[in-house]
């Protein structure tokens, strides 16, 4: 145990993953988001929280975390999945499609905020290098909340979730101008002339046009081979590294860059969004995403100190409520010129009215730089940590003022976007070898829609190359599936080679959707008896039903007539199921 001190935040690890393993379920269970929870646990064990009273309790010091900072840099990955993730909901055809919010709505949004709040700011006394700062970043939004909110409530495809990423997506691509911004007010402010900055600004943009230009021609040219490499192996462990290498990689490569490292992340999930490997993607990085954002709510939550709440209470609630009212009436001001709905412009301004996480890195900054007096950053910090730990509740709030606006909306939220997960109606193809290659053509002569979902990454780069909706991953994973819309799909067609895993898909997905038809290919008779054991709605024995084909065959031959044959079929078959369940018992 004395070799324990060696390992960074062990304990603080420790501490964050029992008190995720506790407030998730009891979260869920009191039907309240888990951002909340760990919002408040956060608090609770946080520097401002138990913490004051460990030279009391010495047991506290076991249960509690002091280091801001350390969780902190753990918890930014969690914030870099995220953005990966919702680089893969998307498309480069579907972010062109979205350019009249991003850089419309988004970039008026962040102007006239920045404006509102600097002049307030400036009523206020503060001098002007420091009002813009505040401007500039109180008027960027959570995207680690918002996004993990609607994807929470799977609304992140709705009109809501695209205005919402939208403006987002904006406010994450001005994090590198406001940075510039702080070092050009700084010279100022110590003399130097604009000119003497030009040669670094020139210095960073061509830094960040040779990251931005080098991880496009990687996702283009290597990336989809060197996942078909790893796929090839089937390995889930090697698939799953080979995710957190791409997602590490490229956020890296932003970050030394002079970027957002998150931005990196999101480039890589666009880069594999149009991808066989997409979904796969997904599954395979769940965990690790829960996990650290969960972390990097509950860093936010350790920084709000109730002791300097309390002392301004008053300043303090009326600077939080002046903000969501400041910054989301200029929201919903914005969403209604840019066509959106009345109730998405209500529910659009309590979801984005908060502070974001970007503030904790722009305030400290200005004040290091001198742009920002302490007492000044210390109230602005309590004042974005308390907006961003009440978001989960105004979200809720918006979303009660959105339905009852909602019918007089001409703009209606019709749910999520369209692509696979929304496709409905279709039937869902499980193994894209011999048998579900002629299934899909049977369906394709019926103009029937499928999809289908293959464990060999050479089929799934054959088939794809070809243009069919087939996807890369293991059928066995019954989240995989409800992400190609099972829920939704007419048949799941189960044709895999192994007994094992057909067996296991079978009864996974009878479990998860009682209602689901499940056509299923056996080896043989026993095979598909044991299958209809587990729930499948029929089942065809393949070496079997192809020699009682022949044996019909040669029948019709000897003049026998149709309704005969058929008869002496059916009663083959209806004794070697019965022979089956014999030899079972």
């Amino acid at each position: 145990m004395e070799h324990n001190e060696t390992i960074p935040y062990f304990r603080e690890l420790v501490v964050f993953l029992v008190a995720a393993g506790i407030v998730v379920p009891v979260f869920h269970r009191l039907r309240l988001s888990p951002v909340l929870g760990f919002l408040v646990v956060g608090l609770a064990i946080g520097p401002f929280g138990l913490t004051l009273f460990a030279d009391r309790l010495p047991a506290l010091a076991y249960v509690t975390i002091g280091d801001i900072d350390g969780v902190r840099l753990i918890a930014e990955f969690g914030v870099m999945f995220l953005l990966f993730t919702i680089g893969l909901d998307l498309s480069l055809d579907r972010l062109w499609q979205l350019r009249r919010l991003v850089f419309g709505l988004g970039l008026a949004q962040i102007a006239l905020t920045a404006a509102a709040i600097a002049g307030i700011a400036l009523l206020f006394g503060n001098a002007l290098p420091a009002a813009i700062v505040l401007g500039s970043c109180l008027a960027l939004s959570s995207t680690a909340i918002v996004m993990q909110l609607l994807v929470e409530k799977r609304r992140s495809g709705t009109a809501l979730g695209r205005a919402s990423f939208a403006t987002l997506l904006m406010q994450d691509l001005t994090v590198v101008p406001i940075l510039l911004l702080l070092g050009f007010l700084a010279a100022a402010g110590q003399g130097a002339g604009g000119a003497a900055l030009l040669p670094q600004l020139g210095e960073t943009l061509l830094g960040a046009a040779i990251a931005i230009g080098g991880i496009m021609l990687f996702g283009r040219y290597l990336l989809a081979p060197l996942y078909r490499l790893v796929g090839a192996a089937k390995s889930p462990e090697l698939f799953m590294a080979l995710t957190l290498l791409v997602v590490i990689a490229m956020a890296a490569a932003t970050g030394l860059a002079g970027l957002s490292m998150a931005l990196g992340a999101f480039l890589a999930g666009l880069l594999l969004a149009e991808s066989e490997y997409r979904h796969a993607v997904e599954v395979s990085i769940e965990p690790f995403k829960g996990l650290l954002l969960g972390l990097f709510f509950l860093s936010v939550g350790m920084g709000i100190d109730l002791r300097v709440a309390l002392d301004h209470a008053g300043w303090v609630i009326l600077s939080v409520i002046g903000l969501f009212v400041l910054k989301g009436g200029i929201i919903a001001l914005l969403a209604l010129l840019f066509g959106q709905g009345r109730a998405v412009a209500l529910e659009m301004a309590l979801l984005l009215g908060q502070g974001g996480e970007f503030a904790f890195v722009v305030v400290g900054l200005a004040e290091r730089l001198g742009l920002l007096q302490l007492e000044v950053s210390q109230f602005m910090l309590l004042v974005v940590s308390l907006s961003m730990a009440l978001t989960p509740l105004t979200a809720q709030l918006g979303q009660r003022l959105a339905r009852a606006a909602s019918h007089h909306d001409a703009t209606r939220d019709h749910g999520i976007a369209d692509d696979d997960e929304a496709m409905e109606g279709h039937v869902l193809i499980c193994g894209f070898g011999r048998v579900g290659q002629t299934v899909a053509r049977v369906l394709d002569a019926e103009t029937i829609p499928w999809l289908a979902l293959d464990h060999d990454a050479t089929t799934v780069a054959r088939e794809r190359a070809a243009g069919r909706p087939v996807h890369y991953g293991d059928a066995s994973h019954d989240e995989l599936l409800t992400r190609l819309g099972a829920a939704r799909a007419q048949a799941l067609v189960v044709t895999l080679d192994d007994p094992v895993a057909a067996g296991h898909l079978v009864s996974a997905a009878r479990s998860r959707w009682p209602a689901l038809p499940i056509l299923a290919r056996a080896r043989d008779i026993p095979h598909a008896d044991h299958l209809r054991r587990l729930g499948a709605s029929d089942v065809v024995a393949e070496a079997e039903e192809a020699s009682l084909q022949l044996g019909a065959m040669a029948l019709y031959q000897t003049g026998l007539p149709d309704d005969a044959v058929r008869q002496r079929l059916e009663r083959i078959r209806m004794a070697a199921v019965k022979a089956a369940e014999d030899k079972a018992r």
